[in-house]
């Protein structure tokens, strides 16, 4: 039986490699000494073109199988190993069959669990891991991926500005759905509460969790940060009319976990107003270009973004959801946003960008609506905001090209 290598984009430095050599037995000069995690295959990094490829001898239907489910999750935009190719065929030198080896891109900067732990890390980080490795189920089940075995070992961190981002390096034993019964993800749920507390306590007894930590509280508390996630991402939550600013508190709170709201699916009864959000996770500057294509605003992402949650609570409020996105869109621009910045008075306007002080008025909306209890209407918002907030402000656009270091330092408090 001929070598046979699947790829999408095959690389023929694949062909340089000793597949006719069991994994185990490749020769060093090959091989990058870089940290494995605990897999029941066989795995290596190998060089390759200039970089670096994860290979696992496994048998060739399960690794055409984690092939395609891989290329199905990156094509969701989920977080994991990118899949180059499947090695099939395979014969050692005497013609006895060996098994296939599925082939993926290392992914850089990135270790398993028991590198850092080896770290000695601090309780404080353990947290994190905790944080990212439920972050990273929460996002998985939204999609409808069944893992079917959930664990540290499965998994690949990255260090994300004092936090960890966690990534699927395993998916042999995972399907995927269009939805997951609850019953779904509570198997996963239990597998990996089985699964974790067993990976802590083999660190434990290597001396590698910090001191004070339980196994079984770690592997206990993953499971619960899921659920609070969860409820987070997908509870329904009821409020009554007039209370649109519940809407917004909500979008906040996914917006802090590290999600954005793809739709809001609202409906209304005689007892008051059922909210739905259903959040999706984009890719970087996805905002600035949705607005930039909606509205013509070039703005930066996190103003865009705030703008855009403006946006589609009013397209919920006024009930177009059924509408032509880009209708509403110039509907919002013409009566909300450009009225709004308008009513600033020309010699206040060079404190701050339009678009900054839109989002800074929907930012004081929001505060007096929490305050209040109830809806204030952006009219009253920007009267207030005017009236009480902005002159205090520095006029931004004078201060630019000044020598920062003849500055006077401003008072957080004070604007």
């Amino acid at each position: 039986m001929p070598l046979d290598i699947s790829a999408a984009r095959p690389d023929p430095a694949l062909l340089d490699l000793p597949w006719s050599v069991p994994l185990e037995e490749w020769p060093p000069e090959i091989l990058a000494a870089l940290p494995r995690g605990i897999s029941r295959h066989v795995v290596r990094f190998a060089h390759l073109s200039g970089g670096i490829v994860a290979v696992k001898e496994i048998g060739a239907d399960l690794a055409r199988g984690e092939y395609q489910l891989l290329r199905a999750l990156r094509r969701l935009d989920l977080p994991c190993v990118e899949p180059l190719a499947v090695v099939s065929g395979r014969t050692d030198a005497d013609g006895d069959p060996l098994d296939a080896c599925l082939v993926t891109r290392h992914l850089q900067f990135s270790l398993p669990y028991r590198a850092l732990f080896s770290q000695h890390l601090r309780e404080d980080t353990t947290t994190r891991l905790a944080d990212a490795l439920a972050v990273l189920l929460a996002r998985l089940h939204l999609a409808g991926f069944f893992w079917g075995d959930v664990s540290l070992s499965n998994t690949l961190f990255r260090r994300d500005a004092g936090a960890f981002s966690a990534y699927l390096v395993d998916a042999e034993t995972g399907e995927l759905h269009d939805t997951l019964s609850t019953g779904q993800r509570e198997h996963d749920l239990d597998l990996a509460q089985v699964n974790i507390a067993g990976e802590m306590m083999d660190l434990a007894a290597g001396g590698y969790l910090p001191e004070g930590l339980d196994p079984i509280e770690v592997s206990h508390e993953i499971i619960e940060r899921y659920r609070g996630l969860w409820q987070e991402l997908t509870g329904d939550e009821w409020f009554e009319a007039g209370e649109r600013w519940r809407v917004d508190e909500r979008i906040r709170r996914l917006n802090a976990l590290g999600f954005d709201v793809d739709e809001l699916a609202i409906a209304t009864d005689l007892d008051g107003t059922h909210v739905r959000i259903e959040p999706k996770v984009v890719d970087a500057g996805h905002h600035s270009r949705r607005l930039l294509r909606l509205t013509g605003l070039d703005v930066e992402e996190n103003q865009a973004r705030r703008l855009l949650n403006d946006l589609d609570s009013y397209r919920a409020a006024t009930d177009r959801q059924g509408d032509e996105e880009s209708i509403v869109a110039h509907e919002w621009l013409s009566r909300v946003y450009e009225p709004t910045t308008r009513a600033v008075p020309r010699e206040m306007r060079g404190k701050l960008e339009p678009a900054e002080l839109f989002h800074e008025i929907l930012e004081h909306r929001w505060y007096l609506a929490e305050r209040t209890g109830h809806d204030i209407p952006i009219e009253e918002a920007l009267a207030d905001y005017l009236r009480e907030v902005l002159p205090g402000k520095p006029d931004e656009r004078e201060l630019l090209g000044a020598d920062t270091a003849e500055l006077p330092v401003v008072d957080e408090e004070g604007g």
